[in-house]
């Protein structure tokens, strides 16, 4: 028999990215054995790497900045895995906190490709996430890093990235979402998200409600997982006067004082499980805590244009809080003008609810992600209306329109907000911001 030698060879990165977004067609296949063989196929031996693992509703991305962050300043190369990207896919796969090359990414692309080949001549159909996460570790074993923050993409049992053996599991908190494959309520959700805790692998849980955290408790202990709660590890003091303003909030965690450049009251529970993380693993000191100060993470409540904007990522109502929250603690008893888009599978008429009493008005947009469908706009308004937004209109040329907003911003005045999809802070950041500022961290 002849041996069949498969080569994809891709011509550029614009060609890279349509062959994975190809992919897309055969929709979301939860589990792990395709994933292990193409891992397999791509020569790479993960065994060999560790890995720092991230799981959790809301989150995820900010509490791996930070840790990425303080291991490099520690000495580690690091390598950091994380979803969605906001501007160009390279964002997905960092090294040292830069996303990585596009000749890299071609390289990553041209491996996984021959491996997928096989796997079609074997029946098996890989997915953008599975094709993805395996150029991700054929990426980090070539570059030799040393602690790897690796973020789920959706749940935790059967993500994709849970076919690795992680130094210690990391899970930041359990809200509803993506409910259709995780569950309809907070127990059945933590009990996908329990999937990454690993026998005798400590994990570290954050702030969440006691049900979502005895659900993570049992399963740890049914494996002999050393288990930890952030809040005991590294207590936050709430009796110390706690200091927020735009990029800057300074609080007390286990006994010192905190500084954090992110915006957003939650991000002091993030910060304080990057803490217990680092306690857990013999790597919390001054650098690590000076490497906090420093640490950013682009589309997470961050102001843009001088004050102009205020953009975060918030997509399902509890991010949404969250944002609310801060708004109220940097602005007391202010309104603001919103530009709001949204997956039209999220429930975004809840998180319309939560911004309502915020909002002075409302500017719906679409934006373009061709696998899934945002809401329309004038659904969008229709939906606002009935919560009392009544200034509410739509706009078909999102760039246009912040550039408009932006030469009407007088010093002083309030930001806009803009908010409901991690995929409308990519359009907004990549037509506004400089082309560097999502690409190092």
């Amino acid at each position: 028999m002849i041996k069949r030698e498969f080569s994809v060879y891709m011509s550029s990165y614009k060609e890279a990215c349509e062959w994975l977004f190809n992919l897309h067609r055969f929709g979301i296949k939860l589990g792990l054995d395709q994933t292990r063989q193409l891992v397999d196929l791509c020569g790479v031996d993960d065994a060999k790497l560790r890995f720092i693992h991230i799981a959790g509703t809301n989150g995820k991305g900010s509490t791996g900045a930070m840790l990425e962050r303080c291991l490099r300043a520690n000495g580690f190369k690091t390598g950091f895995y994380s979803s969605p990207h906001l501007v160009t896919a390279c964002e997905r796969i960092r090294i040292d906190g830069e996303a990585v090359s596009e000749k890299d990414f071609l390289a990553a692309v041209d491996v996984v490709a021959k491996a997928v080949e096989v796997m079609r001549s074997r029946d098996m159909l890989i997915t953008y996430f599975e094709a993805i996460t395996a150029m991700a570790l054929w990426i980090f074993q070539k570059h030799k890093c040393d602690y790897i923050v690796w973020e789920t993409g959706m749940g935790g049992r059967l993500d994709a990235t849970n076919i690795v053996q992680p130094e210690i599991s990391v899970i930041t908190n359990i809200a509803l979402d993506h409910e259709k494959f995780l569950g309809s309520d907070l127990p059945s959700i933590a009990s996908e998200k329990a999937g990454i805790v690993k026998a005798n692998t400590p994990v570290v849980t954050g702030f969440m409600e006691l049900e979502a955290e005895e659900v993570i408790r049992k399963k740890a202990v049914e494996l002999a997982a050393p288990y930890f709660r952030a809040a005991e590890v590294a207590p936050l003091d709430e009796d110390f006067p706690a200091e927020i303003a735009a990029n800057h909030q300074k609080f007390v965690c286990k006994n010192e004082i905190i500084e954090l450049q992110l915006n957003g009251l939650m991000q002091r529970r993030n910060a304080q499980l990057v803490i217990a993380v680092l306690s857990v693993l013999g790597f919390w000191n001054k650098t690590s805590q000076q490497a906090l100060a420093k640490t950013r993470w682009p589309g997470r409540i961050e102001f843009l244009r001088n004050g102009c904007f205020l953009l975060d990522g918030g997509h399902n109502p509890h991010g949404l809080q969250s944002l609310a929250d801060t708004l109220k603690a940097l602005y007391p008893g202010k309104k603001f003008d919103w530009i709001f888009g949204a997956f039209a599978d999220k429930d975004f008429a809840g998180g319309l609810e939560i911004i309502a009493p915020l909002a002075k008005s409302l500017t719906a947009a679409g934006f373009a992600e061709e696998s899934r469908l945002s809401a329309a706009p004038g659904e969008i308004c229709r939906v606002a209306a009935e919560l009392g937004i009544n200034d509410c209109r739509q706009t078909d040329d999102l760039k246009k329109y912040l550039e408009q907003v932006c030469s009407n911003h007088k010093a002083g005045d309030l930001p806009t907000v803009i908010a409901g999809s991690l995929y409308l802070a990519g359009e907004v950041l990549e037509a506004i911001a400089p082309a560097d500022h999502v690409s190092a961290l």
